[in-house]
């Protein structure tokens, strides 16, 4: 049941529960362990006391340092488990819930990611892991394992006076139930200070990121005035949060030290009446003395358990997110993608995130050059159309019209709204996404790199590929050219996505690792769209390797590109406007005609 209570609040694996409740069983242990220490303090004094008033025999030294060398090592030994179990395990623990989230993270459906922040999710996966890291390591056990031991003391001490008792550890629950009554208080100040440092980190991003546009546009004065503006409120919702928690801490700590006063208060009154002697108040003192210790360190730290709630509720809110499932196995009769009457919006309106945020976070799943619409609005409605194998399928229409859209759903990026997207007869929404992806191969004009090698690069489209297979595919996307001009060849690192290359020396690396993978379906998704005329030929070339036998959808808005498309697709405001050859639909003198014609009238356009 504490268990369960535990996990459900802080957002804890099975293996931490346990951790926690070793830790609070450990340091309980060691709270003991110290006040069993000051009865050495006291029987010292009790023997000195009869020594000066009745003439007894002080205690033998040889007794006493063998009390204290026991003593000593119980010490050592409780305080190496409650170490352990505290401080060294919880480290496993946060890596455990880090790594949970990221796995999370990569098996929900990019529609989840449509309607969350990047700095959110990371200050999700970082800040608030670090923050019930902080809380199991430094608050949880240490808070438990005080309140239980207090408790076992508060039996003893009943036994000797329970008035005594009473006016020595009646602070405690009053300086926590202060505490945790006034944690409502705490709460708006803390989603404001966090959400603050969230717009804060996305200014931050949004600055680094577009450094050469602001430069461009002479707009650094104007950045960096709103960039400071927001810090600085940042900063102010950050103080005023440790004022409040200053406040409600420090009136707690006033409220637990009043204990010794009235413990002093009420031994005297005790004594004065015949009911107890000076050894009975000192005793007293010497529990009072050491049973508030181990709530110093909470108390200075009990706003963070406070807050880890919050993050806690903020983790499991991803962890409760449902995946985009589906079977393990798939065996298609075919590679034909199907959409059978598909209708898709980004979104649903009233969702509490404005259409323009909701537009902006969309666009950002898209590659350049891809409209979405805002959210609620219709993206695509009723489509039906088949891309056969073997075919080149050309996708086409003006921005916005849904193109990209597509090429997602036949991926399963994101489910359709109504309808079917099938692959060889079966409904891929009933697929796992990580399998039915191995069939696909996609090719997207933004390409994204990672600061490895070359050759660890092109190994992402199939890891278990030998350098012999990587090369071969390299040579076959026309890499050998600008790899041969590296320092270390294969074995170069190429920057943060691939900075230190041209944009078609990217591309075909990105085609590389598609041959790689020799999936039965590809995606192109303007794939040269960004290239100078001789870069586009070489990625051309690498594409003719790549896209043999398959069925190839493609996305673009060069007429000359799909020129030799067995199959075209015009799509307009979310809808299928026609369907044929590229020859047939020239003849019909519609849509295709009129784009195909106003892109050759434009070729002849100078200064």
């Amino acid at each position: 049941m504490i268990g369960a209570h535990l996990k459900k609040t802080y957002a804890m694996t099975d293996h931490g529960v346990k951790n926690v409740m070793m830790g609070t069983l450990t340091t309980t242990i060691t709270n003991l362990v110290i006040m069993a220490g000051m009865s050495l303090v006291y029987l010292l004094m009790q023997g000195f006391i009869a020594h000066l008033t009745q003439g007894e025999s002080l205690p033998a030294p040889t007794q006493f340092l063998i009390a204290l060398v026991v003593f000593a090592l119980a010490l050592f030994v409780a305080q190496l488990f409650a170490y352990t179990y505290t401080y060294g395990v919880v480290y496993e623990e946060s890596g455990a819930q880090r790594i949970h989230l990221a796995e999370r993270l990569r098996k929900l459906p990019l529609s989840f990611f449509g309607h969350r922040d990047l700095a959110d999710l990371t200050e999700t996966i970082m800040g608030d892991v670090a923050i019930m890291e902080h809380a199991y390591s430094h608050v949880l056990g240490q808070l438990f394992g005080a309140l239980i031991a207090s408790a076992v003391v508060a039996v003893g001490l009943a036994f000797y006076n329970f008035e005594l008792m009473v006016a020595a550890l009646w602070s405690i629950p009053i300086a926590l139930g202060i505490l945790f009554g006034l944690r409502k208080l705490l709460a708006p100040a803390q989603n404001r200070a966090r959400a603050m440092k969230v717009a804060a980190a996305e200014e931050i991003q949004e600055t680094i990121d577009c450094i050469r546009e602001i430069r461009a546009t002479n707009q650094g004065a104007r950045y960096m005035k709103a960039l400071s503006q927001t810090i600085d409120t940042s900063e102010r919702e950050g103080f005023a949060l440790e004022v409040i928690s200053g406040i409600v801490v420090t009136s707690a700590m006033i409220i637990l030290r009043l204990s010794l006063p009235t413990t002093i208060l009420v031994a005297l009154s005790l004594i004065a009446e015949g009911k107890i002697d000076f050894m009975v108040l000192f005793g007293f003192l010497l529990v009072v003395s050491r049973i508030y210790a181990p709530f110093d360190q909470c108390l200075m730290l009990i706003t963070e358990l406070f807050a880890s709630r919050s993050s806690a509720a903020r983790m499991l809110a991803i962890q409760e997110e449902p995946l985009a499932g589906g079977a393990l196995s798939f065996t298609p009769q075919n590679h034909d993608v199907c959409f059978e009457h598909v209708s898709f919006s980004y979104g649903e309106t009233g969702s509490g995130i404005a259409d323009s945020q909701m537009l902006e976070r969309s666009t950002q799943l898209e590659p350049a050059g891809a409209s979405v619409a805002a959210a609620g609005q219709q993206v695509l409605k009723d489509i039906s159309f088949t891309a056969k194998e073997g075919e080149v399928t050309a996708l086409v229409g003006p921005s916005g019209s849904g193109k990209s859209t597509c090429a997602r759903l036949a991926a399963r990026f994101w489910d359709p709204e109504d309808g079917r997207v099938l692959v060889g007869g079966v409904d891929i929404a009933q697929v796992d996404p990580e399998v039915l992806l191995g069939h696909y191969a996609v090719v997207f004009q933004d390409v994204v790199l990672f600061d490895d090698t070359v050759m660890g690069n092109i190994r992402l489209g199939r890891r278990d590929a030998t350098d012999e297979e990587v090369r071969a595919a390299a040579a076959a996307a026309n890499c050998d050219e600008f790899v041969e001009r590296l320092p270390e060849g294969y074995d170069t690192f190429i920057g943060e996505n691939g900075s230190k290359l041209s944009g078609g020396e990217r591309q075909r690396i990105s085609i590389a690792r598609a041959l790689l993978k020799d999936a039965p379906i590809v995606l192109l998704d303007e794939a040269t769209a960004s290239l100078d005329v001789e870069s586009e030929t070489k990625v051309q070339e690498a594409l003719s390797c790549l896209l043999a036998n398959k069925t190839v959808i493609v996305i673009a808005h060069r007429m000359r590109t799909v020129a030799d498309a067995d199959h075209v697709v015009v799509l307009d405001g979310g809808r299928v406007l026609e369907e044929g050859s590229p020859c047939e639909l020239r003849a019909q003198g519609g849509l295709f005609a009129r784009m195909v014609e106003l892109q050759r009238e434009s070729a002849t356009w100078t200064l």
